[in-house]
Formats: C-alpha cells, structure tokens, sequence
C-alpha cells in the first residue's frame, strides 16, 4: 500500500498564538484557514489547529504520561517519522525556541531492536509532539 499523508486536527487556545508557533517557530507552511482553524503542512501531512475558547488563554489540553525507556511519555502525543538528518536539524531549531523539552532529544532503546532518536515538547496549548527518525526507516519502524 502506497503511503498516503494523514489528517490530524487539534485543538489550541489562541488561533494567532498557534500560527506563530506552528507557522513562524516550526516553520511548517500555512495553507487553508478562517478566524477559527488553519492548516499546516506537517512534513506533507495535514495538521489543523482548531480554536477551543473552552480551554482560556492560559489553558492547557489534558494528558497522561507512559512510561518507556524509562522515560515519562506523554499520551496523546504525535508527530512525524523523519530521516535522521532531518531530525538532528529539526532539534536544533526546537532547541532555539522551546523553554523545556518533556522528554530531551536522545537516543532511545540504544543497541536494541528499534533504535531511534527522539525529542518530545508541547505547544503553547499543551499539544505533546513527538519526532523521531532511524537509520533504517524501512527496516527499523514496525520490527519487534
């Protein structure tokens, strides 16, 4: 089966605080939006941030943590599977503009079957992201 791009939507606190840190810190590009929603090309899929007034300007989505690698992961999370190149730049960019990672980026199951970088923060509104890579994307991804 061919891979197609998914569509995520979420729900944020602020639309203009979403489209700096999604559209300007990020940089993923912009694409359809009204006062309420807009979406974002995330890495080819299709990220949509939607308004939740409920949530109030200093308002936080809600989540739990599970633990792997001995490590405090947040649910739900998600993000995008890069190449590893991709990877070590998008961390360094994250680094300029997050003031705490929830999980820092590393190296996880190191030496073991699923070896994969890692680095997990949230947006302003409490959305946990996660990016990762492998060397070996096709061979690494779904091996047990």
């Amino acid at each position: 089966m061919r891979l197609t791009p998914f569509h995520l939507a979420i729900q944020v606190r602020d639309i203009d605080e979403a489209r700096e840190f999604y559209g300007q810190k990020l940089g993923l590009p912009e694409g359809r939006s009204a006062s309420e929603w807009i979406d974002f090309n995330l890495f080819g899929h299709q990220l949509v941030t939607h308004l939740n007034p409920a949530l109030g300007r200093e308002g936080k989505t809600s989540s739990i943590s599970n633990g792997v690698d001995g490590q405090g992961v947040p649910v739900p999370h998600f993000g995008v599977v890069l190449q590893m190149t991709d990877w070590v730049t998008l961390a360094e960019q994250v680094k300029s503009f997050v003031d705490g990672f929830v999980i820092d980026p590393y190296i996880r199951f190191k030496g073991e079957t699923g070896e994969q970088a890692t680095m997990f923060f949230l947006d302003p509104s409490g959305n946990a992201l996660e990016f990762k890579a492998f060397k070996d994307i096709e061979g690494q991804l779904f091996t047990k």
